[in-house]
């Protein structure tokens, strides 16, 4: 059991915190505030708790250079108003220096700071020792609370951790708790939903859960290479054609390991992956070679209800079809529908385009857990250790 927020006293402390604010920008204003919103809860207890707090987090994609476009100013600014009072940006273009150490130095009890994006400085991804420690530096304690960032080893989340005393933050530990109970303890039956676009990405997530679960349902581009895999026609859907023997190795292992594997019986088509062409539903078993299956249709949504009637542990990662184009959303949207339905079971969606499809659903409050990290989720999954995890400290 790793330490938390509550296995610290926090009075007159400094506290590097790790946040995940990397929210989405247009022209420099945030489009989506929801990961800055989930960061407060830890923020607001350590200094409810008598703790400053020294925020790091990173924007975007810089390569290691400054960048104005991605600086953090307009998370600090949105930070500050959702707290109610001012956060500090420490503006370096180079995230730390001796200058920012001592106005780190500064800080007082019941106050907050946040240094610039840590992705700035090439010394971040590279796990650079000398660049962590001199963000832990001026500071106490360290809580990583950015689960998204977790299965990459970076200066920020996991080289500071060494100079640091160290635990988890509020989202972290609700993360490991619900992951845990699904995968370690679940009630059965415990089902598992993959989408998604390629069998690849996800085949270590399936082998690994093959031991564990009593059904596995397969949706989204991915079904596809099954199909193909199974000698069908699949018209212009996309297939990784050379995972076709690795689709034949799941379905057999699936049969060999006496889980029940479900693909979709019918799918719906289209000439393009663009709104407004001519649709059809037809049988995953006959698309015309000049249409491409873009979603589920509707007896593979009756019967993924059926399926999942008496589940009680569900874990779902990838979505069904292009759900981010109305034409091609339905049912993707209906899956959201039948977990938040299942009032017995835990309801665990893996991050990525599935969390992002039931926050669109409007189902987001019936789900036993939405996770905020959809790489971090899957190694998880998969049975992977996580570097930003491994490196804090037992309680």
């Amino acid at each position: 059991m790793k330490k938390t927020l509550k296995d610290f006293d926090f009075k007159n402390k400094r506290v590097l915190l790790r946040a995940d604010l990397n929210v989405p920008l247009d022209n420099k204003e945030i489009t989506n505030d929801a990961r800055i919103r989930k960061s407060l809860p830890s923020i607001k207890y350590i200094l409810d708790q008598g703790g400053s707090v020294v925020l790091l987090s990173h924007l975007g994609r810089p390569k290691g250079v400054y960048d104005e476009n991605l600086s953090l100013k307009p998370v600090a600014k949105r930070i500050s108003e959702l707290l109610g009072q001012e956060v500090k940006l420490l503006a370096d273009k180079n995230v730390i220096s001796d200058e920012i150490i001592e106005e780190i130095k500064k800080v007082k009890a019941g106050q907050v700071v946040m240094l610039e994006n840590t992705r700035f400085n090439p010394a971040e991804k590279k796990n650079d020792q000398e660049f962590s420690k001199k963000l832990a530096g001026a500071c106490d304690i360290f809580i990583s609370d950015a689960f998204g960032t977790t299965h990459r080893a970076h200066a920020s989340n996991v080289g500071v951790a060494s100079f640091l005393p160290s635990g988890v933050g509020f989202l972290i530990e609700k993360e490991i708790k619900y992951f845990s109970e699904a995968l370690n303890n679940p009630k059965r039956p415990f089902v598992i939903i993959m989408g998604g676009v390629k069998v690849s990405d996800k085949i270590g997530v399936i082998e690994n859960l093959f031991d564990k679960v009593d059904k596995l349902i397969i949706v989204g581009a991915m079904a596809y290479t099954f199909y193909k895999a199974m000698g069908y026609s699949v018209g212009k859907s996309f297939v990784e054609e050379d995972k076709l023997d690795l689709a034949k190795s799941i379905l057999d292992q699936a049969k060999e390991k006496k889980v029940k594997l479900i693909l979709p019986v019918d799918t719906l088509v289209a000439p393009e992956m663009k709104n407004g062409y001519p649709r059809k539903v037809v049988s995953c078993k006959e698309i015309p070679d000049d249409l491409m299956g873009l979603d589920i249709g509707d007896e593979t949504i009756k019967e993924i209800k059926e399926e999942l009637k008496d589940a009680r542990t569900v874990i779902w990662n990838g979505p069904a079809g292009v759900f981010e184009l109305e034409d091609f959303s339905k049912g993707t949207f209906a899956i959201a529908e039948i977990l938040a339905n299942l009032d017995q079971a835990l309801t665990v969606i893996g991050g990525g385009d599935s969390a992002s499809a039931v926050e669109k659903s409007g189902y987001e409050d019936k789900i036993s857990h939405i996770s905020t990290g959809g790489g971090a989720s899957l190694e998880l999954i998969e049975g992977k250790k996580l570097p930003g995890i491994e490196c804090i400290e037992e309680a």
